[in-house]
C-alpha cells in the first residue's frame, strides 16, 4: 500500500520504535507525528513501513474509596495547558474517564507565558499541567544550558509565572514539561513535577497520569514518589519531581 498523509507508520532505521502519523509530504520526505509519544519527526518515504500497531499502554488510576454512603470527595481541579490539540483530546479523554474535573487549553508553547496568568485568575486550578513539544539540540551544546531546547524556556518562564500566582507547591502542584526537557530548570523555577531526566521521549499521556493520581490522593497522603512515577510510560527517566501530597478533600457526611 501507498504510504500517503494520514498513513499510520514506522521508521525502519529506528528499529520500528515509535509510531507516527504522516502530517505531510514534500517530494521524497515525509513529516511525521508520534501517534502516543510527544514526537514531531521527519524521514524519508523510504525508510517508512505501514504500521497496523495500536497503543497498550493503559494508565493505571489510583483511587482509595472509603464508604460511599459516609463520606464524599472532592478531588483537586486541573488546568491542562498543551501546545497539542490532538494531544490535549487525548488527555481530557483520560481526564474524563478517571472522573476529575479538567479544563484544557491549547496554546503555543511560546505563547503560554503570554496567557497563563489570565488563565490561573479566571480558573484558579488545585493541579496545573503544562506541555506540548519540546526537543534537546545536543549539537548546539550540553544539556545544563536551556537555550539548548526548542521549548524548555517558555515551560520554565511559565512555572516561574504560576509560582508568582501561588508560591506554595502544596497549594498549587505544577507538572511541566514535554519531550526531552530540560528537568532540572523547571523543577528549580518551582515545579513540582517535570520531564525529562533523561533527555528521552514522553508519553502523550504521562503529565495527565502524573495530574490524575495527585488529584484523586487525599490531601492528608503522602504520595510515594516512586510508585507514582512508576506509572508513567516511561518511568522516571521521562519524569521526576518532589515528594508531597495528594490534592483532594475528603468530606463528611456525604
Amino acid at each position: 500500500m501507498k504510504i500517503e498523509i494520514g498513513s499510520i507508520v514506522t521508521r525502519n532505521s529506528y528499529n520500528n520504535d515509535v509510531v507516527f502519523i504522516v502530517t505531510d509530504i514534500k517530494e521524497n520526505e515525509a513529516l511525521l507525528k508520534g501517534t502516543d509519544v510527544r514526537l514531531y519527526a521527519d524521514a524519508p518515504l523510504s525508510d517508512l513501513v505501514l504500521s497496523e500497531r495500536h497503543d497498550e499502554y493503559n494508565p493505571e488510576i489510583d483511587f482509595e474509596e472509603m464508604n460511599r454512603d459516609e463520606y464524599f470527595y472532592m478531588p483537586g481541579k486541573i488546568l491542562h495547558i498543551d501546545g497539542d490539540e490532538d494531544y490535549l483530546n487525548k488527555s481530557l479523554e483520560f481526564y474524563k474517564k478517571a472522573g476529575v474535573l479538567a479544563i484544557g487549553k491549547q496554546v503555543k508553547e511560546s505563547d503560554i507565558p503570554n496567557i497563563l496568568m489570565t488563565l490561573l485568575r479566571e480558573i484558579k486550578p488545585d493541579i496545573l499541567v503544562i506541555t506540548g513539544h519540546d526537543a534537546y539540540y545536543e549539537k548546539q551544546g550540553g544539556t545544563n544550558n536551556i537555550n539548548n531546547y526548542k521549548n524548555s524556556k517558555y515551560f520554565a518562564k511559565s512555572v516561574q509565572i504560576a509560582r508568582e500566582y501561588e508560591k506554595s507547591h502544596e497549594k498549587l502542584v505544577i507538572i511541566a514539561g514535554a519531550c526531552q526537557s530540560d528537568y532540572e530548570d523547571i523543577i528549580k523555577c518551582g515545579a513540582n513535577f517535570a520531564s525529562s531526566p533523561k533527555r528521552v521521549n514522553i508519553h502523550a499521556l504521562d503529565p495527565a497520569v502524573i495530574a490524575v493520581n495527585v488529584a484523586l490522593t487525599d490531601k492528608r497522603t503522602n504520595i510515594d514518589i516512586k510508585e507514582l512515577l512508576s506509572k508513567t510510560k516511561y518511568g522516571k527517566n521521562g519524569i521526576g519531581g518532589l515528594v508531597g501530597n495528594g490534592m483532594m478533600y475528603v468530606g463528611y457526611p456525604r
